[in-house]
């Protein structure tokens, strides 16, 4: 972002970054408790203090990450208490996420073991083997954009993560340490915006879409 702020904590109207996603997590009923891991014992004494400025009563926990998104998961895991059937795994970077969404891949994750927020990729798409001449032309009727909130049965998410720890494995979502278990993921469909906050662009497609939200 260049900023010097982590992005989480910037501000995206009257809120920061973080915020939003929690008081959505605060308001699904789906959801008994959250546990936020945040990159170091810093920006947990920050976290906290959001946390108690929006009334977050579901934060249970705040944890020091990894220094890759599936170290940063695990780390969350370990906080997460025996009993615990369905863990939802979801990036602060998403803020346009919503109850319902959550909701909904809860009720996949139910049913099936896991239910993975996405989209339908309508643009056409090129593979690109190397600079930036194009290869070939992939098949966007097959293709989908995978996002967050990942949700998933307690006991797969942990076989699945035992797997990339155990291969040494690296997996840029949930989904991806599902798959190498050779478990089936199942998408749930949202045609409703859930952009990832990534530059400092984004910040205004964002506040825009959480009003269309």
């Amino acid at each position: 972002m260049g900023t010097g702020v982590d992005k989480a904590f910037l501000s995206l109207g009257s809120k920061p970054i973080v915020a939003w996603s929690l008081l959505a997590f605060e308001a699904c009923a789906d959801v008994d408790r959250i546990i936020l891991v945040v990159k170091n014992k810093e920006q947990a004494l920050a976290a906290k203090s959001v946390g108690q400025m929006f009334g977050i009563s579901k934060l249970r926990d705040i944890t020091p990450g990894g220094g890759k998104r599936q170290d940063s998961v695990m780390c969350g895991m370990a906080k997460v208490d025996p009993e615990t059937r369905l863990i939802v795994v979801h990036d602060a970077a998403r803020p346009c996420v919503t109850p319902e969404l959550i909701s909904e891949t809860l009720r996949c994750a139910k049913r099936n073991g896991c239910g993975v927020a996405a989209c339908r990729i309508w643009d056409t798409v090129k593979h690109v083997e190397r600079g930036t001449t194009v290869d070939h032309t992939l098949d966007r009727t097959k293709l989908w954009a995978v996002q967050t909130p990942q949700a998933f049965s307690a006991d797969l998410l942990k076989r699945a993560y035992k797997a990339v720890f155990e291969q040494k494995a690296t997996v840029t979502d949930e989904a991806g340490a599902v798959e190498l278990i050779g478990e089936p993921v199942r998408l749930v469909e949202w045609t409703r915006p859930n952009i990832k906050i990534t530059t400092v662009e984004d910040m205004p497609l964002a506040a825009v879409a959480m009003k269309l939200n």
